[in-house]
């Protein structure tokens, strides 16, 4: 496993490298300048606009700043100056990040338990009532995620005022205590993670249904009921752990999902993370910004399928035997 390992993280370094280098052909691409951004409309003489170029690298050739930049990264650790925030990357990074990550978590926690709980009941129940929830959720898994943020927030923020609507923090909330802070941290939480969660969880249900459906055709669960053992006891004891397996690999694989998910729900949201920083850095043609958090995603991506194939061989002996049995 520890040869896996290693070769997953060498590997991660031209993946890494390939999404930077097509983030910034795709933005040197784009009309316009950042230099455009900041003069606007503004009658400016051309030694200012030379002197702006310059001061920030803009008259080198693209290939030239690129090598530059990922120098800087490679070498020193610096990912650069953002513009638009008139502050160093690393500190809009580290300002945002958490934000993502408590999204992200919450998004993920709600995404496993709906998904999988979801697939256990359908594996154990039958009716008209399990196959409408099934297929309502089938439903919401091939909608849109902007278009269930919008809808959500029209239904339980405006119509029904149960969540707020945007935001992270409620005007006032300096004004709490710890408690309200967190409570505060939570209400605003609820609604884009219940909807990022949610518009994936039908997958994952599907995956689970079809894993317990399989195991409780494997002859030790028929060992088990003849035994005496009631199906659903044989279900949690005996057909749920190898049926789990292979969606441990699958939440490796909806990552990627989720984070461009967190993207696309914290601008719909006004979340203050990652995806609205590089929402907003994209409008302002900051290279910078969006080189870093693309590298910053991308190598998430790649540790949570990391993590995901070492749990998958934790869960079940075959896969770890297919590695060549390395101990960790």
């Amino acid at each position: 496993m520890a040869s896996m390992i290693f070769k997953r993280l060498l590997l991660a370094i031209p993946l890494t490298l390939g999404a930077a280098t097509l983030i910034f052909v795709l933005m040197e691409s784009a009309p316009g300048s950042p230099v455009d951004q900041w003069i606007g409309n503004r009658p400016v003489p051309p030694e200012i606009r030379d002197r702006l170029e310059k001061a920030y690298g803009l008259d080198r050739p693209a290939p030239e700043r690129y090598v530059r930049w990922l120098s800087a990264v490679c070498l020193q650790g610096e990912l650069g100056w953002s513009h638009s925030r008139s502050r160093p990357v690393r500190q809009a990074i580290a300002e945002a990040l958490p934000a993502t990550l408590l999204l992200s978590g919450a998004a993920l926690l709600v995404h496993l338990t709906t998904g999988i709980g979801l697939g256990l009941w359908s594996a154990l129940s039958r009716g008209k009532v399990m196959r409408t929830v099934h297929g309502a959720a089938l439903a919401l898994y091939a909608m849109p995620v902007f278009w269930v943020g919008l809808m959500a927030i029209m239904l339980l923020a405006v119509r029904f005022p149960i969540f707020p609507p945007s935001s992270m923090r409620s005007v006032d909330a300096a004004n709490l205590g710890t408690f309200g802070r967190a409570l505060d941290i939570l209400r605003h939480l609820s609604l884009p993670a219940l909807v990022l969660g949610l518009s994936s969880a039908a997958g994952l249900s599907r995956f689970v249904r079809g894993g317990l459906l399989a195991a409780l055709a494997e002859p030790f669960v028929h060992a088990a009921r003849a035994r005496g053992l009631h199906r659903r006891a044989a279900t949690l004891r005996h057909a749920l752990r190898p049926a789990l397996v292979p969606v441990v690999n699958l939440v490796g694989m909806t990552l990627p999902i989720l984070v461009s998910g967190t993207l696309i729900i914290e601008v719909v949201f006004g979340w203050p993370g990652m995806g609205r920083l590089t929402y907003d850095a994209i409008q302002a043609h900051d290279l910078p910004v969006v080189l870093a958090t693309t590298v910053l995603a991308a190598g998430l991506v790649i540790v949570g399928n990391l993590l995901a194939d070492i749990a998958m061989a934790l869960l079940d002996p075959r896969v770890r035997d297919g590695l060549g049995g390395e101990g960790l």
